[in-house]
């Protein structure tokens, strides 16, 4: 992603090159701990309030102390007036929080900025190809299964990070996930939504993350005379649909181009959803 700033939440600037996490620290032993990632365009955070919001609800999941949110506001700031916004007006900001070195309880916090993948930002107009995989679970409820942290946006993104690799050996890009009996779920890093005659539906947030990019759209959409529901996809729904693309918070909307190496046409809502959400341009 190239050069990143890093603040930590008394809103000072460290150098990121100096470590600044003990190496017993469970964020980094376990993935015991939590971040969050928004974007923000021309210094303006998106959905900054959401975010911060979600990353409380993943630290009460994960037990941990509830972050600073005034703390990591004082590192939002120091970023973004520190950023570099003429040669990159496009910047990813992540929020990280994590139980700290084992055996004690100081959690260990700081902010970090950096460019917009350029492979993102390319996707936005270029498209992006998936490759579907088995995530290896049914979304069934897990309220009474905690443990399972169902919502939490936590360290541990190995698997969806070794999904991505997979894919990208073999030609496509990005991922999406399905269940064992077919069923779509979401991508490493994305949601998911499809054109179904007209109508627009992405998979309830059943074991999956709560994404604030859907969300939005839902507010949005009856404003532009869109119907979007939350509705139980299979695999095959690719077949029959008239476009689908990934969301996310950083990406904002990209249109699927190919399910694992066939064709997908391209929806004839694709220039309306861009506007609505409000795809930056290059």
């Amino acid at each position: 992603m190239g050069t990143k700033l890093l603040a930590l939440l008394d809103g000072t600037l460290a150098d990121p090159a100096l470590p600044i996490v003990r190496a017993d620290d469970e964020g980094v032993t376990r993935g015991d701990g939590i971040f969050d990632a928004l974007l923000v365009v021309d210094a303006q955070p998106r959905d900054l309030d959401a975010h911060l919001a979600r990353f409380a609800v993943s630290a009460d999941k994960l037990e941990l102390p509830a972050p600073d949110e005034a703390g990591f506001r004082r590192a939002t700031d120091a970023l973004l007036e520190a950023w570099n916004w003429k040669a990159d007006r496009e910047a990813v900001l992540r929020f990280f929080w994590t139980r700290g070195p084992e055996g004690t309880s100081e959690p260990n916090a700081w902010a970090i900025i950096a460019p917009l993948d350029e492979a993102l930002r390319r996707q936005r107009s270029a498209g992006v190809r998936v490759m579907l995989l088995d995530r290896g679970f049914e979304p069934v409820p897990v309220e009474n299964q905690p443990w399972l942290l169902p919502g939490a946006k936590s360290l541990s993104y190995a698997v969806n990070m070794a999904a991505k690799r997979y894919a990208r050996e073999r030609g496509a890009e990005d991922v999406v996930f399905y269940s064992p009996s077919g069923r779509l779920l979401e991508g490493p890093t994305c949601s998911v939504v499809l054109d179904i005659d007209g109508v627009l539906h992405t998979p309830p947030f059943e074991a999956i993350l709560r994404s604030i990019t859907v969300q939005t759209l839902f507010q949005q959409a009856p404003a532009e005379g869109l119907d979007v529901q939350f509705s139980v996809l299979d695999r095959s729904d690719f077949e029959r649909c008239r476009g689908a693309w990934l969301l996310s918070s950083t990406r904002v909307l990209t249109r699927i181009t190919h399910v694992d190496g066939h064709p997908l046409p391209a929806s004839l809502l694709d220039s309306t959803l861009k506007r609505m959400l409000g795809v930056p341009s290059r």
